[in-house]
């Protein structure tokens, strides 16, 4: 089947509707990627039922200033949020993953936020206590995936001519002997036992290198990755987009790989809210994930992504000027260190869907790959896959709610996923994770903590 067989994305636009509401049937389909398209103006509100009319119109969503926090932006400024009676939606920046964690403790009652973005597997580690002060539980639920790839582990300038890429195994005496000389190689993710975490340490372990013994990992907040760079303080970090590519921008590191050359389409960061939240709000709740899909199809148009950039690109939200952005959102990333410059928009973050399908629906078995990767490394008892992960997945995904508001909102029933698996998954190594038995994938690591 041909690549664009595969992903042909058929948005159409009503152009004599005063609502500007997608076509039914057609709102799953965005256009081809990488073809023409046009920016939609803001939306006018749709007419609710008694069945849409949401419970309340506020909540407050949490974000960090990397790519995968574009649906929540930009379903806030083209007034998606506001079209399905969400008028009053607020979207805050968080300083970093633990603010972000201690504000959804506190709710926004207490002048917290409802819910927002999530590296995976938060709302898990939130929802058993694992996280929060005085392992106090606070049920989330995992309502939608906000996005696939736009992440990368940079380098350090310093380390250049080291062979330090893709395949770190061509690196591996060096590292090995930085540490040997007692200035071990530095790396850092963006919060411990999570996405960035994962990526950093499956590519090393790929290449041979025990992250836990061979280097040195370290947690630094995204915003400040750049400025330690800079300083000297490590020599590579794993985040999301456009980060990276700050260092290649002021001439201070290289690009090693992107997360879409470790894992194709891999799972990127979620939206999840506090599960009292939604119990108490559901037609809400589904007003929110609606107003989150439109904004997920029209970042996927391809035209649309220079807009999209400026949105992102203003103070209240990455305060980076679009120029930086733009590129990256149209899948140019410049590597450095004497590797080509990758020309590919399939290699940028895609929002809606992906030749693997679905990228907004939150599919249980890529949670599984999560908690099997934390039982690897020691972050989650063996017991884990042995006793609950599926009763902990089903407690804390809700794929039901994003399928009921995926047919509210008219999404043809070809782009609503009926099974809550992706099936196998592969990557770079020749590592493979069959969900259906994560103890063969955990068997089949070289170097694991377990």
């Amino acid at each position: 089947m041909s690549q664009i067989s595969r992903r042909r994305f058929l948005l159409t636009l009503s152009a004599t509707a005063a609502s500007s509401i997608f076509l039914k049937g057609c709102f799953g389909n965005p256009p081809e990627r990488g073809t023409t398209g046009s920016s939609s103006p803001t939306v006018a509100p749709i007419a609710l039922t008694s069945e849409t009319t949401p419970e309340t119109t506020t909540a407050k969503l949490g974000f960090i200033p990397i790519f995968e926090a574009a649906p929540l932006i930009i379903a806030k400024e083209k007034g998606f949020f506001a079209k399905y009676g969400m008028k009053d939606i607020d979207v805050s920046k968080q300083a970093n993953w633990g603010s972000a964690r201690d504000n959804v403790e506190i709710g926004s009652a207490g002048g917290g936020i409802d819910g927002g973005q999530w590296q995976m597997p938060m709302p898990y580690l939130i929802s058993e206590g694992l996280i929060t002060k005085n392992n106090v539980k606070i049920p989330m639920y995992v309502l939608a995936m906000l996005s696939t790839q736009g992440n990368g582990i940079a380098i350090a300038k310093s380390q250049a001519g080291k062979n330090i890429g893709l395949d770190v195994s061509k690196a591996k005496d060096y590292i090995l002997g930085l540490k040997q000389s007692g200035k071990p190689f530095r790396a850092a993710y963006t919060f411990p036992k999570v996405n960035q975490d994962f990526w950093l340490r499956y590519w090393l372990a790929a290449g041979g290198i025990n992250p836990d013994t061979d280097v040195n990992l370290m947690t630094v907040p995204a915003a400040q990755t750049v400025a330690n760079m800079k300083t000297g303080s490590m020599e590579g970090f794993s985040t999301g987009d456009p980060w990276p590519a700050r260092i290649i921008k002021d001439d201070i590191g290289f690009m090693a790989a992107l997360t879409s050359q470790i894992w194709e389409y891999h799972p990127e960061e979620y939206f999840a809210m506090r599960g009292d939240w939604v119990d108490k709000n559901p037609k809400a709740t589904k007003a929110i994930l609606k107003a989150i899909m439109e904004a997920q199809q029209w970042c996927d148009v391809e035209a649309n992504r220079p807009e999209m950039a400026n949105i992102l690109a203003r103070a209240s939200y990455f305060n980076i000027p679009a120029d930086i952005l733009t590129p990256m959102l149209q899948g140019t990333y410049i590597m450095g260190d004497n590797q080509p410059e990758i020309k590919d928009f399939q290699k940028a973050a895609m929002y809606w869907k992906s030749p693997r399908g679905s990228v907004s629906f939150p599919y249980k078995s890529l949670d599984l790959w999560f908690l099997t990767e934390s039982v690897r490394w020691g972050f989650l008892p063996p017991s884990t896959l042995d006793n609950n992960a599926k009763a902990l997945i089903d407690q804390v995904n809700r794929s039901d709610i994003w399928q009921e508001a995926a047919k509210e909102a008219g999404i043809s029933s070809a782009d609503i996923p009926t099974s809550d698996s992706r099936g196998v998954e592969k990557f770079f190594d020749g590592k493979v994770f069959d969900p259906s038995n994560p103890k063969a994938y955990l068997d089949s690591l070289t170097i694991k903590k377990i």
